[in-house]
């Protein structure tokens, strides 16, 4: 499990330290302003680490229970997308985070159309840091998912259990964590050589669906809520 347990009252937040919670600028802002929180009102706050607890919003932030930890999944599940153009990054990474994905990785192949050069890539990946943490608070995470700095994919397929998502590929199991999202054009064949592919079915899917596809599906493995035996 890797959100908050059915029962949790109020919004949620991240801390720096669970023993003497201190709210950002920008969440106090969040909380007082657009969520219209009130002194005194309830809230569940963590440190993105497994780790949260019950207190109540003020001018301080004021504990009200035992600091719980949540045991981490016994399979860390990870999705990796060549980075398409617009805003479908800031999207995919929104999703991913509220389904509950450990880690992201951030690609480039031979038929990326997006090119970043090393200081736009540092900055659009802290924006996305921050889109996935906004997306923890509001999906009631315990812990942040590590987002990687961009690389090619030869190097990133370098990682242990690395499949690549493609039509021919074979069926999403949980021996195969790590999926990675091609480009719209596809992988190139010279990508796919020596490297385990794994099938989202027949549809040729946008980038954003394939990596939500591929997300839910081990997901629901993680959770045995995906019954995966033929009738």
């Amino acid at each position: 499990m890797s959100s908050l347990p059915d029962g949790t009252n109020g919004p949620h937040a991240f801390v720096t330290n669970l023993e003497q919670p201190e709210l950002s600028d920008e969440d106090q802002h969040h909380l007082q302003r657009v969520l219209r929180l009130r002194p005194s009102d309830p809230l569940t706050i963590s440190d993105g680490a497994h780790r949260w607890r019950p207190a109540i919003f003020g001018d301080t932030i004021e504990v009200t229970g035992e600091i719980v930890t949540v045991p981490p999944p016994k399979v860390a599940i990870t999705i990796g997308f060549v980075v398409p153009k617009g805003d479908r990054p800031s999207w995919i990474v929104q999703k991913l985070t509220e389904l509950g994905v450990d880690e992201i990785h951030l690609l480039s192949s031979q038929r990326s159309v997006v090119k970043w050069d090393p200081p736009k890539a540092d900055q659009q990946r802290e924006r996305l840091i921050r889109i996935a943490r906004e997306a923890a608070m509001q999906s009631r995470q315990v812990r942040l998912p590590k987002i990687k700095p961009i690389s090619g994919i030869k190097e990133a397929t370098l990682e242990p259990g690395v499949s690549l998502a493609h039509r021919s590929g074979e069926r999403i199991s949980l021996k195969q964590p790590s999926i990675y999202i091609g480009p719209e054009g596809g992988w190139e064949p010279t990508e796919l050589v020596d490297l385990p592919t794994v099938s989202l079915g027949p549809s040729v899917l946008r980038a954003e669906t394939a990596a939500v596809a591929a997300a839910s599906a081990l997901s629901l493995l993680r959770q045995d809520l995906l019954d995966n035996h033929s009738p």
